[in-house]
């Protein structure tokens, strides 16, 4: 028997305009609402990324940040 797909936890979330939009754009392509796509990008997390494609983007970011909040 299926099991039952039920979300459980309610988080608030800041997100960027552009991270936001690519959000929305994958769950429409996907048939899913924003939260079950973001369980979905989560719950197979490592079989979606690539680690040292990851680490890079990180890093980007991460010295990017500081000047996005301005």
């Amino acid at each position: 028997m299926p099991r039952r797909f039920r979300l459980t936890r309610r988080f608030p979330v800041a997100m960027t305009e552009d991270g936001y939009r690519r959000l929305k754009r994958f769950a429409a392509d996907a048939g899913l609402d924003e939260g079950e796509a973001l369980s979905f990008l989560f719950e197979h997390f490592d079989s979606v990324t690539d680690r040292e494609t990851l680490t890079h983007r990180l890093r980007l970011f991460n010295a990017e940040l500081q000047d996005r909040k301005a």
